[in-house]
């Protein structure tokens, strides 16, 4: 007699609030950063329209009930609140003086830019409504960080720019950014983004992220090859960006997985980098002497000597406003000098209170990933809760490298991990409430009572 089996399809789920993070970051990903929408007054790109929209839904969700925003207080929602409140005093001190005309369009500019990361964080939060809708967006991050790096190779090996074919009809080119630079004679690459310093350091934010999905595929006997293919074009993205900031941020992010990873973990990990640096040795020669000479050369750097002679004029323009700043966008070239270096600029523009609103950001972003780490039993949960701060510290240890808001990518996708980090954080106090959360939720085969 014919047994028939019926197969278990995954229910659909409806649209959320993690379909639409899912959306912003397909655009904010492979959309180039220098694309913008045509016929406003000002640029906006597609993922910034994106993060506005998301701005009005969560605050019409919270007037109701039925919409599925989350309620009741959490860290991360609170570090936004106070980013938020910082920049609009910001705002108000600086255009209650005279600005000129230049320095106010910037301003203004800049606190609807702001309204759209604050959104996209804020929907992250409070709108993404368990483990399984934070996985969707994290996995559409991945995918798109491997094109990103496939976009990449082409331009570092081909020499050929494909985002000049990425046009999106109605949009328009806000300024000419060359996606395709020259150090000691290889490329250094920006794929869609738009610097190389951007492509490598939001190349090492999402490399954790897909390091975290091809081990736990490999733990749980899941089929992994499509990981490990996808952390390859990504770290090889990350390679051909040739930045000293993403080799930072990638040793600060290495460092955090280290101290998190069980001694097997690490292992893996150690002998993938060593091989993984054998390929690229002999694939590409002189790369790796390329990026080993940004550290080894540091005398005669004028990248470095340039961006610490910024520090006589940063500080001599926060002692002018030192509480609330001269304005955010009123410091920008050609008509002030370029500060390499988010947290000199958010000083200079913010103030104090400025600098404590970004950095207090990615602290409770941090803090709460690890939190979540520590309330969770269960082991894909707590292994994510230590990604997500790895991912937190790239962007972080960047900043004190490059200005780290005057890239849009980089920017938002930020600003997306501490939304996710606090969305996450909820999830794992939601797991610790119901019943039986003592036994641990790992997918790990349970102890045969026989033994």
């Amino acid at each position: 007699m014919a047994i028939e089996r019926s197969i278990a399809r995954p229910v659909p789920h409806r649209a959320d609030a993690a379909t639409l993070c899912a959306i912003f970051t397909v655009v904010l990903m492979l959309v180039p950063a220098r694309q913008v929408i045509g016929g406003l007054p000002f640029d906006l790109t597609y993922a910034e329209a994106i993060g506005l929209f998301a701005a009005v839904w969560w605050f019409c969700a919270h007037l109701t009930s039925t919409l599925g925003a989350a309620k009741g207080p959490t860290a991360v929602r609170y570090a936004i609140y106070f980013y938020a409140l910082a920049f609009v005093a910001t705002y108000a001190y600086a255009t209650a003086g005279f600005l000129p005309s230049y320095e106010l369009d910037l301003s203004d500019h800049v606190l609807v830019i702001a309204v759209a990361m604050v959104g996209i964080s804020l929907i992250g939060v409070d709108g993404v409504p368990s483990r399984e809708r934070i996985d969707l967006v994290l996995k559409t991050l991945v995918v798109a960080g491997a094109i990103m790096g496939v976009i990449g190779a082409v331009q570092f090996v081909l020499s050929f720019d494909l985002t000049q074919y990425m046009q999106i009809p109605g949009s328009r080119v806000r300024a000419v950014e060359v996606t395709i630079l020259e150090r000691n004679g290889l490329n250094r690459v920006a794929s869609t983004a738009g610097h190389p310093i951007e492509f490598g350091v939001v190349s090492a934010m999402v490399l954790p992220v897909a390091l975290h999905y091809a081990f736990g595929a490999r733990e749980r006997g899941e089929p992994q090859r499509r990981w490990w293919l996808l952390v390859t074009l990504i770290a090889c993205g990350m390679a051909f960006s040739a930045s000293r900031s993403t080799v930072l941020g990638l040793a600060a992010s290495g460092a955090v997985l280290f101290l998190g990873w069980p001694n097997a973990r690490r292992i893996r990990a150690a002998a993938a980098l060593a091989g993984f640096l054998v390929v690229m040795k002999l694939l590409v020669p002189g790369l790796i002497g390329a990026i080993a000479g940004l550290f080894t050369n540091l005398d005669n750097d004028e990248s470095l000597r340039w961006r610490t002679n910024d520090y006589t004029t940063a500080i001599a323009e926060f002692s002018q406003h030192p509480l609330l700043g001269r304005g955010n966008g009123t410091w920008f070239p050609p008509h002030h000098p370029v500060f390499d270096n988010q947290y000199l600029l958010t000083a200079v523009q913010g103030g104090a209170i400025g600098v404590l609103a970004f950095v207090g950001l990615f602290v409770v972003g941090m803090w709460s990933a690890l939190r979540a780490r520590r309330l969770s039993v269960d082991d894909q949960t707590r292994d994510l809760g230590l990604t997500l701060a790895a991912c937190l510290i790239v962007p972080m240890v960047g900043s004190a490298t490059f200005d780290l808001n005057s890239f849009s990518t980089a920017t938002a996708l930020s600003f997306l991990l501490i939304g996710l980090a606090g969305a996450l954080m909820r999830a794992a106090r939601r797991e610790v409430s119901l019943p039986g959360a003592a036994v641990p939720l790992s997918t790990s085969r349970p102890k045969d009572p026989a033994r």
